[in-house]
């Protein structure tokens, strides 16, 4: 490994964090006279079972901070795979982020919202500051566990939670309702594929986010902030920090036009591009012509249906 690097630098601390995969959580509460706020937040963990305490952080810098600092009670909920949406609603300043939602009232007034993987109705237990993070502590009075896919949080990118393929030796599936079934299937090909991928573009000294932003850039240059933001299918935080590091690299400038790649920056694209061709053509290697037609079309038929 390369030497450490120092502890002040807070962009490469913030990527080295970026390695460590979490949940995404929107927190809501409400003040006694009933303004709301949420917040998407990542930091969310458990702490106790007995008492049963959880845990997550606040930015002292957010302008949520009035009303979480007024409220007694708050509600984590655990988003689930398909709420990509609902958590940049919350991640974004907005004047009313719960314009146009119907939240029902949960404890202590928190706005509760539906379709998550798990609600935890939390009452307040204890403030501690964290350096620039205020971190509140919840007593869990009561939650719903709803079982559905979690959405999960990447080096700067919304990612699912699939089953771990199996080691090479052992990927043959096996006879049997598992070896037969369509979701295990794909999930074992996908785990296959990034396993030989991944490593080849992480040696380009670009983290996940920054190689998809290059290359929705570099297939669409000119979009503003909330084109790339749907382009990218990552979230505002994320989008800001592969921004500022791939502007340092030189890859990046942005002007009032929007977003553009500098030549090295096109360059860099091609890279990431030929990787990925050559990673499609030592797949399709061992498939014939017809197998492979007949996979896309397959492939395609179930994107459709999605």
């Amino acid at each position: 490994m390369n030497a450490p690097a120092p502890a002040h630098d807070a962009r490469a601390l913030r990527r080295a964090l970026g390695n460590f995969a979490t949940g995404v959580t929107v927190v809501t509460a409400s003040t006694p006279d009933g303004e709301r706020a949420g917040v998407t937040a990542n930091s969310f963990n458990s702490v106790s079972l007995d008492p049963p305490l959880v845990l997550w952080s606040l930015d002292k810098r957010s302008a949520s901070n009035a009303v979480f600092d007024q409220a007694g009670h708050f509600a984590v909920h655990v988003l689930a795979a398909d709420q990509i949406e609902l958590s940049n609603r919350f991640a974004r300043a907005a004047s009313d982020k719960f314009a146009g939602l119907e939240p029902e009232t949960g404890l202590g007034g928190a706005p509760l919202l539906d379709g998550c993987a798990a609600r935890f109705h939390c009452r307040l237990h204890q403030r501690l500051d964290g350096g620039d993070h205020w971190i509140l502590l919840g007593l869990v009075e009561a939650f719903d566990d709803c079982g559905a896919a979690p959405l999960l949080y990447h080096q700067g990118m919304y990612a699912a939670a699939l089953p771990r393929a199996r080691p090479a030796a052992a990927a043959e599936p096996q006879p049997g309702w598992l070896g037969d079934n369509l979701l295990y299937l794909l999930t074992q090909a996908l785990q296959a594929y990034q396993a030989s991928y991944r490593p080849r573009q992480l040696a380009t000294g670009l983290s996940g986010g920054e190689a998809r932003l290059l290359l929705v850039l570099e297939q669409q240059a000119g979009l503003d902030g909330c084109a790339l933001q749907r382009e990218a299918a990552m979230p505002p935080e994320a989008i800001e920090l592969a921004e500022a590091e791939l502007r340092r690299k030189g890859f990046l400038t942005r002007d009032a036009a929007g977003y553009r790649l500098s030549e090295a920056g096109r360059e860099q694209a091609a890279t990431l591009w030929r990787i990925a061709g050559q990673q499609q053509r030592e797949i399709q290697a061992g498939l014939g012509e017809q197998d492979l037609a007949a996979c896309k079309r397959v492939l395609r038929a179930l994107i459709r249906q999605g």
